[in-house]
C-alpha cells in the first residue's frame, strides 16, 4: 500500500504516556505524527472483544483518516482475583474522562469487595499490551506482550501513567511508577510486544 520512501508513521492514540513510550520504541529514522498533528481530537469507538481487535479499531481509523501508516496500542490490567478484570476496559475504569486515580481506586474497592485481606495476599496481574501496525504490509501486523506481575496495596512512584503506581513486575520491588522511564521502557509489556514486530520497520 505505501511506497518503502514513506517514512511517516502515526501513533493511533491521544495517550501522552502512550505517545511518548511508543515514540521512543521507533525508530529514528521515521518522521513521527499524531493524531493532533491531522486535528483528530476524538478516537473511534473500542468496540473489540479483545486488546487485538480494540488496536486494529484504532490503528485503521487513524490510517484511513491520514492516508499514513499506523501504529496503535490497546492494553491494560488483568487481575487474577478480579477474574482478569478491569482488561480491555482499564481506561474505562477511570470514567469518560480516563482519570487512573479514579480507576486506581476502582481496583481497590472492588479488590476489598471480593476479599477483605487481600492487603495480606499476593495479588497476581499482569499488563497486556497489543500492537497493530496498519499501512505497512497488505495485511494488519498484529503483536502481543504480557509482563506479569502484582498488585501494590498502597499507590507507589510518580512516574508512568495508568495503571503504573500499582503494579509491582515479577523480579521487583518496585511499582512501574517508582522506576526510571528508561529502566521501565526496557521491561513493560510495550516493549515485548514492540520487539516482535520491529522487524517489519
Amino acid at each position: 500500500m505505501y511506497k518503502k520512501k514513506n517514512r511517516e508513521i502515526i501513533i493511533g492514540s491521544n495517550n501522552t504516556g502512550k505517545i511518548k513510550e511508543i515514540r521512543d520504541l521507533l525508530p529514528k529514522t521515521y518522521k513521527i505524527l499524531t493524531p493532533i498533528d491531522f486535528n483528530l481530537l476524538r478516537s473511534p469507538k473500542e468496540k473489540g472483544r479483545s486488546f487485538t481487535e480494540n488496536s486494529l479499531i484504532k490503528a485503521k481509523y487513524y490510517s484511513k483518516k491520514t492516508g499514513k501508516i499506523c501504529i496503535a496500542d490497546d492494553s491494560g490490567l488483568e487481575i487474577n482475583y478480579l477474574d482478569n478484570a478491569p482488561g480491555i476496559f482499564s481506561a474505562r475504569w477511570g470514567g469518560k474522562k480516563g482519570n487512573f486515580n479514579i480507576a486506581i481506586k476502582k481496583v481497590f474497592r472492588e479488590l476489598n469487595k471480593k476479599d477483605k485481606r487481600w492487603k495480606e495476599k499476593k495479588i497476581v496481574a499482569r499488563f497486556v499490551c497489543a500492537l497493530t501496525i496498519y499501512g505497512l504490509k497488505k495485511k494488519p501486523i498484529h503483536t502481543i506482550g504480557i509482563v506479569k506481575g502484582l498488585i501494590s496495596n498502597k499507590k507507589k512512584g510518580i512516574n508512568g501513567f495508568g495503571y503504573d503506581p500499582i503494579f509491582i513486575p515479577k523480579g521487583s520491588k518496585l511499582t512501574f511508577a517508582q522506576m526510571k522511564p528508561s529502566k521501565k521502557y526496557k521491561i513493560d509489556h510495550r516493549f515485548i510486544a514492540f520487539n516482535k514486530i520491529k522487524k517489519f520497520f
